[in-house]
């Protein structure tokens, strides 16, 4: 049995996997938000009720909003600052009796999304490398990057993070370009993640809506919800061109709230074309089949396969 948790900003999931990937229960708690050690405490107390339920040890995985710097061993960029300069795994396993692996939740959903998911297909494409993309686009944005089956982090833990890279090929109404909590400015995050986009409409028209009733709005045709939408377009087909000129990934997939819009995965692929350095663009454009559930299935995914020889090695 293999116990994913994904740690949100309002809400921790878990689900238990079998080797089949058959989910056998799932358990959500808000997220508390007063200490680090709350936190912990609670993560400790969901996986009890996991295994309280099911009569069984797993494995544990855990995604979170940042990752576990390989040169401290403590948690960096996250948006949840309590983990910030804590050695969560490490605290985890002290609490839980048994190793736990922690990776960035970007890179949870694009490890599910490539095992059994949108982005899954045969190993190797036309002899190369299968490579995708997984992209967040919720309260907050980030990407993950899973090669063969394997999540790539880098030597320093951070590979994928597109959410705090800057807006590529600024346009003269975007500037001056927004202050991010990471100290910068420009940053992706700001205008492609759900509070980034109703941000932008607030700006443009003096309006406060959510990300769904903009949605709303665009889809029966209200004139400033469509002139959003179309800059929010805008600005992903640009951030996802430089992806492309990077890695040039055969597959994109999206998940977290804004994913939902389904007009994205038609006019994204059209306007990123201008802006990526290529004759054809064979990436494809794709919605998470997993949902909401991308995240805590690939914390699961963690941790091997033993013996079976299912799709996924280990990760750490």
């Amino acid at each position: 049995m293999r116990i994913g948790i994904d740690l949100g900003g309002t809400k921790i999931e878990a689900l238990a996997l079998d080797d089949n990937g058959v989910e056998l229960v799932r358990i959500r708690k808000p997220t508390p938000r007063d200490s680090y050690e709350s936190i912990v405490a609670a993560i400790v107390g969901i996986v009890g009720e996991v295994e309280a339920q099911l009569g069984a040890k797993g494995t544990v995985g855990v995604g979170i909003p940042g990752t576990i710097s390989p040169a401290t061993g403590l948690v960096k960029n996250a948006n949840t600052t309590q983990l910030i300069g804590h050695p969560l795994d490490r605290d985890l396993a002290r609490h839980l009796g048994q190793r736990v692996r922690v990776a960035n939740d970007a890179n949870c959903f694009a490890l599910s999304e490539a095992g059994d998911g949108a982005a899954a297909m045969p190993e190797h494409v036309g002899g190369s490398p299968r490579v995708v993309f997984g992209v967040i686009l919720g309260t907050g944005t980030g990407g993950g990057v899973v090669v063969d089956g394997r999540i790539i982090e880098g030597p320093d833990g951070i590979g994928g993070e597109w959410g705090h890279m800057p807006l590529p090929w600024p346009q003269d109404h975007e500037w001056p370009l927004p202050k991010c909590w990471c100290g910068r400015v420009g940053c992706v995050e700001l205008f492609l993640s759900g509070p980034g986009m109703a941000a932008d409409h607030h700006r443009a028209t003096g309006v406060l809506l959510n990300g769904a009733d903009l949605v709303n709005a665009a889809a029966a045709g209200e004139t400033t919800a469509l002139a959003t939408m179309s800059r929010y377009e805008h600005r992903l087909a640009r951030g996802l061109a430089v992806i492309i000129d990077i890695l040039n990934p055969h597959v994109i997939v999206l998940g977290g709230g804004v994913s939902n819009i389904d007009r994205l995965y038609e006019n994204v692929p059209k306007l990123w074309e201008p802006f990526v350095f290529s004759d054809v663009v064979s990436t494809r454009l794709v919605k998470a089949r997993h949902g909401d559930s991308s995240g805590v299935r690939g914390a699961a995914w963690l941790w091997p396969i033993e013996a079976g020889g299912r799709l996924l090695e280990g990760n750490r």
